[in-house]
């Protein structure tokens, strides 16, 4: 359970434990996952301008890609957006199951991207819920509460997608379900760790009362590869 791994959480992961949704560069130096899963890349060794190339190769001249870490990208490339975010590992959170969470799967995404677009607590596609368990609980029916794993770097598994339904606020469920699904990343043998934007305060104050702490503070930036050259 290294830690030094979230400082490239992305990379570990397609090279890892979700080899199977990455998709690589002609020189096998950057990777993304399948946009469908994750809107996410990453560079083997982001100083390295062959890194970059292999991504502009990957990604396709002018495309967007989303990157996260303290990176500078190449002159040619255009940053569309920059979200300072706040990363918190999270070995010393108490994890218990929920008894009230149900697993949800394929079935529920309709359901989880209704939830996702009204609460956006970050992007969520049709096969993200592939990527690891996702827990959702629900109320006379309907799903009000969601949270579940996203990245998967070696080790260490991402807890993400943590959303409430506006109604429903307050009542805990965004803590019950970050335990549950911590629980299941420990019964697997590694660490729960997640992201936060660092504007979003109280999501870093609720992480933090539950033992998690902050590690780094990476920037998530979304990048347009240099255009086409005439």
């Amino acid at each position: 359970m290294s830690p030094e791994v979230l400082d490239n959480p992305v990379w570990s992961a397609l090279t890892g434990p979700h080899r199977a949704f990455a998709e690589h560069g002609p020189a096998g130096l950057a990777a993304r996952y399948a946009p469908d899963a994750s809107p996410f890349a990453a560079l083997c060794d982001p100083e390295d301008p062959r890194a970059w190339a292999d991504l502009a190769a990957l990604a396709g001249p002018g495309e967007g890609v989303w990157v996260t870490g303290l990176l500078t990208p190449p002159p040619g490339w255009e940053t569309v957006a920059a979200i300072p975010g706040v990363q918190l590992e999270g070995r010393a959170v108490r994890a218990e199951a929920a008894p009230e969470a149900v697993l949800l799967g394929p079935a529920d995404v309709p359901e989880m991207l209704e939830l996702v677009a009204l609460t956006r607590p970050g992007p969520f596609m049709d096969r993200t819920v592939e990527l690891g368990t996702y827990l959702g609980i629900r109320h006379e029916g309907r799903l009000v509460a969601m949270a579940g794993e996203r990245m998967r770097p070696v080790g260490w598994s991402e807890i993400s997608a943590v959303c409430t339904h506006p109604d429903h606020r307050g009542r805990g469920l965004a803590a019950r379900l970050i335990r549950a699904v911590a629980a299941a990343v420990r019964e697997r043998g590694d660490g729960p760790f997640l992201h936060a934007a660092a504007e979003n305060t109280g999501a870093v104050r609720l992480y933090e009362s539950m033992g998690f702490t902050v590690r780094h503070r990476p920037d998530f930036l979304g990048l347009r590869t240099p255009p086409k050259e005439a």
